[in-house]
């Protein structure tokens, strides 16, 4: 179980330390526990609680009227009240930490679908998923959230991938380019590159999605006679211990003719030199301009 300090319930949910301690003396709405030494603390159960009442107060719901629900009834005005899928995205992506800290796999799969339906899988993926995971890196940061927690919505987001990735395999320009799409070794947070592969897909191009983890030479190995046109890459884990001037002095070196489209926090360093064919994307929408000018003029879509 998680320990939460008030400044930790601060970060997370966005609610001021001084506006919590009045909503627990006024309203009694929350009652944190106590160390040996009088230190107020709260639990995984607190925190969302103290979540959805956030997403409800945001909505304009009086703290007052709040207090008089239980923490049932609260659950159930979230999940059910249509008014709450407005376009306030922070709404959403409080609403996914709270549905992860409960392992709430209903709720947090009726977040993502019913943004997908108003929204579109590319902007719910960019405006809720991205920063909902940038928040459980915090989280990782405070020490607040078990890996299961982040299994548990890492996994879930990759399944609604996998499902909109299968729906256009097939669905070629008629002048496409091939995509080579890889994580190197010892990177495991796949979420980016799948939402890429889905980018390209959508817009008719070749891509070879290759996944996680995939050693260097074998790519060379098995790419000899088949060059790709693009390869794109990323390296986000900061406690990888890459040599990252190397790895992509080795990329340009495989594939001279392709160009490389490099991607992630560790590749933002300033002291990197970078081959011509090289450019690092600092946002995914900068990849998504990226992958429409390539693809205007590729003819259309054929199915």
């Amino acid at each position: 179980m998680g320990i939460f300090s008030i400044k930790d319930i601060e970060a997370v949910s966005g609610i001021k330390s001084h506006t919590l301690r009045i909503w627990e003396q006024r309203y009694g709405i929350i009652a944190p526990k106590r160390t040996e030494s009088n230190i107020r603390y709260y639990d995984d159960d607190d925190l969302k609680h103290i979540l959805n009442i956030s997403i409800l107060n945001r909505q304009g719901i009086k703290i007052s009227e709040i207090a008089r629900m239980s923490k049932e009834e609260i659950t159930e005005a979230i999940l059910k009240d249509s008014a709450l899928f407005s376009e306030n995205y922070d709404t959403h992506i409080k609403g996914l930490v709270s549905a992860m800290l409960s392992f709430d796999e209903y709720g947090f799969h009726k977040v993502i679908s019913t943004n997908v339906i108003q929204l579109g899988l590319e902007q719910t993926v960019i405006n809720i998923i991205f920063p909902f995971l940038a928040e459980v890196g915090l989280l990782w940061q405070i020490g607040s959230i078990h890996p299961s927690h982040e299994h548990f919505a890492s996994n879930i987001i990759r399944q609604k991938l996998y499902v909109a990735i299968d729906g256009n395999v097939g669905r070629f320009a008629e002048n496409r380019k091939r995509f080579l799409l890889f994580l190197p070794e010892h990177e495991q947070h796949s979420i980016g590159l799948l939402f890429a592969n889905y980018i390209l897909r959508t817009r008719g191009q070749d891509v070879l999605y290759l996944g996680q983890e995939v050693p260097l030479l074998d790519l060379k190995d098995a790419f000899v006679d088949n060059e790709p046109d693009y390869v794109l890459t990323q390296l986000t884990a900061a406690h990888i211990n890459v040599d990252k001037q190397r790895f992509i002095d080795d990329i340009s070196n495989y594939w001279s003719n392709a160009q490389l489209i490099l991607s992630g926090g560790q590749f933002l360093d300033p002291a990197l030199k970078l081959p011509p064919s090289a450019r690092v994307i600092k946002r995914m929408e900068d990849f998504i301009t990226l992958v429409d000018s390539i693809s205007m003029n590729k003819g259309e879509v054929l199915n």
